[in-house]
């Protein structure tokens, strides 16, 4: 077994990472296995299709820098930013969350650290875990429903919403085309959650703005750096060269965290060891 294991190994680790096949152990790690056809070859079109489908969210329990065959140096996690808006919006008065439409004219962006000051929120990993309780995304015994409590207290008493999770949240989306532009791109390719069901489709940058794709992924033409979010999520994982990552992520004023060795998708959960997220407020900001 363990020979024939290895000679699978050898059949494909020599190959470019895009051309080897995405499972580990046999096993497909986002769908179930495709095995190759003996068919003639199909149309370039199809076979770049299919290559494009690897960029989906990666896998939920293996070190995000492992994901894409580890063809990117660095991950950051651009954490959502909570909501602030006009009085006259606020959960008070509406106890409503404000449309898309709202946010984008009266809405601004609020950091985690100071959402975590108000409610007494020790850090970014405790504040996933609250936002994670609230909208009871998470196994009960890996809830936290006083640090949830003490959150929904502060921003009920102000005018702050909390940040949308499962899509690109609206007041990042300015953030996001801004990298493809600082690239050079006047394109991106948007791959959906599910390319088997939803086409994936190249979109003109300057074009994008009125019809923001929800959630997938959004990848450089040049397939350098891609975007992507998950559903039940409140962050946005930033693929690409640890050098672009960081001037983007410094311009933009973008709060988050890189990546670690053994960080996971369920990096709030740091205290069972699934990830290297113990930083203070202080030091969600990068740089």
């Amino acid at each position: 077994m363990q020979v024939a294991q290895d000679k699978r190994a050898q059949s494909w680790e020599s190959r470019p990472w895009f051309d080897r096949p995405p499972w580990r152990g046999g096993v497909h790690w986002r769908f179930p296995l495709r095995r190759r056809s003996h068919e003639p070859s199909a149309p370039v079109c199809y076979a770049f299709r299919v290559l494009l489908e690897r960029y989906v969210y990666p896998a939920l329990k293996e070190p995000l820098l492992e994901a894409y065959e580890m063809a990117f140096e660095a991950a950051y996690i651009v954490l959502h930013p909570f909501v602030r808006v006009p009085d006259e919006l606020s959960w008070e008065r509406t106890r409503q969350y404000p449309s898309d439409a709202d946010v984008f004219a009266h809405g601004s962006k609020c950091k985690w650290a100071e959402a975590a000051r108000g409610a007494e929120i020790r850090n970014c990993a405790s504040m996933s875990q609250a936002l994670l309780t609230a909208i009871g995304s998470i196994d009960e015994f890996l809830r936290d429903p006083s640090a949830s409590a003490a959150l929904q207290k502060y921003l009920q008493a102000a005018p702050i919403w909390m940040p949308t999770e499962g899509r690109f949240e609206p007041l990042l989306q300015a953030d996001l085309l801004a990298a493809f532009t600082a690239a050079g791109h006047t394109e991106l390719i948007h791959v959906p959650e599910f390319p088997e069901r939803e086409p994936i489709a190249t979109l003109q940058v300057a074009d994008v703005e009125g019809s923001f794709p929800e959630r997938g992924t959004l990848l450089a033409p040049d397939r350098s750096f891609l975007f992507t979010v998950d559903w039940d999520s409140f962050f946005t994982l930033f693929y690409g060269p640890r050098a672009f990552v960081d001037e983007v992520v410094k311009s933009r004023g973008l709060e988050g965290f890189f990546a670690e060795k053994e960080t996971e998708h369920s990096w709030f959960n740091w205290k069972m060891g699934c990830a290297t997220c113990t930083v203070s407020p202080d030091g969600w900001q990068a740089g």
